[in-house]
Formats: C-alpha cells, structure tokens, sequence
C-alpha cells in the first residue's frame, strides 16, 4: 500500500513538474468590444481585472495541457463578454444581461512553440458559441468569466488535443 501512495505521488510530482507555459499579451485593449465586468464602458480598472482572469485561464490551461517544452504564445486582439449592458436610463444600475443570442467573442493569434524553436501550430481565429448555453459548463455560476474560459478550453481542447 506504501509504495503505491508513493507511486501516486510521484506521478502527481511529475505531472507539476512537467508542465508547458502561456505567453499572453493584449493588443490594444482599450479598444476592445466588451471587456468589462461592471460597465457598459470599460474602465481601466475593471478592464485589467478581464485581462487578468483571461490571462491567468489561458496560463492555466498550458500548465495542464502542455509538454514541458511547449510553449504557447498567444495574441489577444478583441474580448466580447457573454451578454451586454441593456440601457437603464437615468440612475440605473449596470447589470451584465446574458441571452442566448449574447455569446462570448475572443479574436486572437495564437502559435505553439516547441523545445524554443520554430513554431510547430499556430494561426488566428475568432472564437464563438452560439450555443454557449447550451452544453453543460463546469464554472460555477458565481464565475463571472464562466462562458469565456468554457470557449477558450473548447478552442484548447480541439487546438491541442489536452487540457
């Protein structure tokens, strides 16, 4: 029984270990469709808080995915949160409305590197789900990037084929 628990930690040592890596940069976020948690109008703030969470998911999903040599680079050109911001009028609050016909938008560049070389994939693409409701999401509700990190594990999944 020992040496299978030690077995086992081994294997979760090695799996931490081994581990490929993210390089995420924005590009010209201020211009960005909809990146905002709170506001119709990203302010700077909240914007950052976006990039970050997006960021630290795309960061995330390398670390799992990943051989330890890979490397992925990826280019974020425009953001378009699941739902919008409805006009409340004078005094109104901003609440974040997400419909079906609201779906989470990311455009970005993307390549993997291997072993610091040439890039062995890469390309551009616009991520979209029109049916982002739909399949079962396993962020939580309180999640406020739960569609967006479903989009980008979707597009890692059939782009790399691990996550």
């Amino acid at each position: 029984m020992a040496a299978g628990l030690l077995a086992a930690c081994a294997a979760i040592t090695a799996t931490s270990a081994a581990a490929g890596t993210a390089s995420v940069t924005f590009t010209a976020p201020e211009k960005y469709t909809d990146a905002s948690y709170a506001h119709p109008v990203a302010n700077e703030s909240d914007r950052a808080q976006v990039l970050r969470d997006v960021e630290q998911h795309l960061q995330r999903l390398a670390t799992r995915g990943l051989a330890p040599t890979d490397t992925l680079k990826v280019e974020v050109l425009d953001i378009d949160l699941a739902g919008h911001f409805p006009p409340m009028g004078v005094g109104g609050s901003d609440v974040r409305v997400v419909t079906d016909v609201t779906g989470p938008r990311i455009k970005l560049r993307y390549s993997l590197v291997r072993d610091d070389s040439a890039p062995v994939s890469g390309g551009e693409e616009v991520l979209s789900d029109l049916n982002f409701m739909v399949p079962s999401n396993r962020y939580s509700s309180g999640d406020r990037l739960r569609y967006e990190k479903a989009l980008l594990d979707r597009w890692f999944e059939k782009r790399f084929g691990r996550q």
